[in-house]
């Protein structure tokens, strides 16, 4: 089992918290507010997520974390090569400060942020509850297909941006033999303008959508500041008036019943209030405004532009503009000889369509593997006789990425045409095509560990049963652990872990437990409906948990 233990000290809510994992499926659950999620942040801040100052437990010093693993052979040559100790267990450490200082070790050796996520990629596979939005992004789906495929790209477009500089430079060869002389310095002049820029190809579209998020980043961290004030403030705010109401029943339910289920009302609102300013901290931490790089960017960005403007160029054409530049100032260096640019064109077109070619024939024997895997997960799922196509057909206009359009196409039910996923499915069926693409794919990932993050949100009844069933499934051949609502999916876990919060004092505080025999009982049957499981609930829950027993002994 990759995953063994992990360790948490004065992490968000958590004081103190060690927990061991098994191999095979499990589940992760508990009330609302009651801290699931953090296990899987406390996961993500030990592999080097970024670190903040409110991940400190208040009125501690520091947050401590720590993971064990069992590291596969690969792992192994990585830690020797970046020279950590690579015998017997891997144990990763984080900390963070209050001042949101953080230090990270690999076998007690000082390692980097970058370091842990680096390792952290052959370690762990998040899927997420909002995975289904990638679907609808066409570079989202094209990278899905060709890691599905095994397929790697770098030689299209290392071919694909040779050709282009070579065709430009015959073409601008063949109109400058005139003048050579003039040609040549403005050249020369062009080409150390851009060298000051050094853009790089594939640049431009990431280095633009950072510099827009962080433009905008003010306002929005002003308005999820705002929202917290609101809701933390000593006075006239919604959490300080929730817990005085709550306290002010409490002390007298004794003689009041009815006060009994006005306080229950209050106590979960104050959790879903709680909820909320996680949600809010949580989004505090990942997009702190960084001045400093957005100065840097406003500056790049403005380069870039600036002499996309000067040259008239598209901002993402410079890279290419450059390698032609440099090109066409060889071939005037050269004595411009047509002939053998002309033959440097056709040698490298000859390339980039030998690479493209391969690729794509790559992406259409892996297309129908794709498309028959993620339909049979779709009828488990609820979609009877629907259709997932992998669709690919010959681009207009080929480029870097290859000679391939790629869309997901998607029939609901049986008689329909396939058409693309955003103009068919609804927001449920989309979750479960999300889901069933990552039961499909699972098995290509390295990551010896898989987690879920309430991805079966949106789906129930008997479906539920089936995601649970099909996580069931994964785990036999990698550890899953899955964070989820549903009592269907929890009753198939092969283990169960519950996490609960426990007010004291002193503050609140999660803690997690292996749930067995009696107490997994009464947690899937709370899970079924209400916080006081019936007589019913109990024997329905005890049914669940014995069904899944029995399907799992089967197979």
């Amino acid at each position: 089992m990759p995953l063994q233990r992990m360790t948490l000290r004065n992490f968000v809510i958590v004081e103190a918290l060690e927990i061991d994992f098994e191999s095979g499926f499990t589940a992760l659950t508990g009330e609302t507010g009651a801290g699931k999620s953090i296990l899987i942040d406390a996961l993500q801040m030990i592999l080097g997520a970024r670190a903040d100052a409110g991940l400190v437990r208040e009125g501690a010093a520091r947050a401590d974390l720590s993971a064990e693993f069992s590291p596969p052979a690969d792992v192994q040559n990585w830690l020797s090569e970046a020279g950590f100790d690579a015998g017997g267990e891997l144990l990763l450490r984080r900390t963070v400060d209050t001042t949101g200082k953080s230090r990270g070790w690999i076998n007690g050796i000082p390692a980097t942020a970058s370091q842990l996520r680096e390792l952290g990629t052959t370690l762990l596979d998040i899927h997420g509850q909002h995975a289904w939005q990638n679907l609808m992004q066409s570079g989202a789906v094209r990278a899905l297909l060709d890691a599905y495929a095994g397929a790697d790209t770098q030689a299209v477009q290392t071919n694909w941006t040779a050709w282009r500089a070579a065709a430009q430079a015959v073409q601008v060869a063949r109109e400058a033999q005139a003048s050579a002389g003039a040609e040549r310095e403005r050249l020369q002049w062009q080409i150390a303008e851009l060298d000051k820029l050094a853009p790089k190809a594939g640049e431009w579209a990431p280095l633009n959508e950072e510099h827009n998020r962080l433009g905008h980043a003010q306002a929005l961290m002003d308005a999820a500041q705002a929202a917290t004030s609101h809701l933390e403030a000593e006075e006239a705010s919604a959490r300080p008036a929730l817990t005085q109401a709550l306290q002010a029943l409490t002390a007298l339910e004794h003689l009041e019943p009815s006060f009994r289920e006005i306080r229950a009302l209050l106590a979960e609102s104050l959790a879903q209030t709680d909820e909320a300013l996680r949600g809010l901290h949580a989004y505090l931490r990942r997009d702190a405004l960084d001045a400093e790089q957005l100065q840097s960017l406003d500056e790049r960005v403005a380069h870039w532009l600036g002499l996309a403007r000067r040259f008239k160029r598209a901002p993402e054409d410079l890279p290419e503009v450059l390698a032609a530049w440099k090109a066409q100032l060889a071939a005037l260096d050269a004595g411009s000889d047509i002939d053998a640019l002309s033959s440097r064109e056709s040698q490298t077109h000859a390339a980039y369509a030998s690479a493209a070619q391969t690729l794509s024939q790559m992406r259409k024997a892996a297309a129908p593997r794709l498309s028959e895997a993620v339909t049979s997960t779709l009828q488990e799922l609820g979609m009877e006789g629907g259709q997932f196509v992998v669709h690919i057909t010959a681009s207009v206009h080929p480029g870097a990425m290859g000679m391939d359009d790629i869309d997901f196409l998607v029939a609901g039910h049986a008689g329909q045409t396939p058409r693309p996923i955003g103009k068919v499915a609804s927001g449920g069926e989309l979750s479960r095509i999300a889901l069933a693409i990552a039961v499909a794919t699972s098995a290509m990932g390295s990551a010896g560990t898989l987690i879920f993050d309430e991805v079966d949100a949106g789906v129930g009844g008997a479906v539920a049963e089936t995601v649970g069933l099909l996580m069931q499934q994964l785990g036999r051949a990698r550890q899953v652990l899955a964070v989820t609502h549903l009592p269907q999916v929890a009753a198939c876990a092969d283990h169960h872990l519950v996490v609960s919060k426990i007010r004291a004092p002193q503050g609140a505080s999660s803690t997690v437990i292996l749930a067995e025999g009696t107490e997994r009982l009464a947690e899937v049957a709370r899970m079924l409906g209400g916080e006081k499981p019936s007589r019913a609930g109990l024997a329905h829950a005890r049914e669940m948990l014995g069904q899944s027993q029995r399907q799992n002994a089967r197979e």
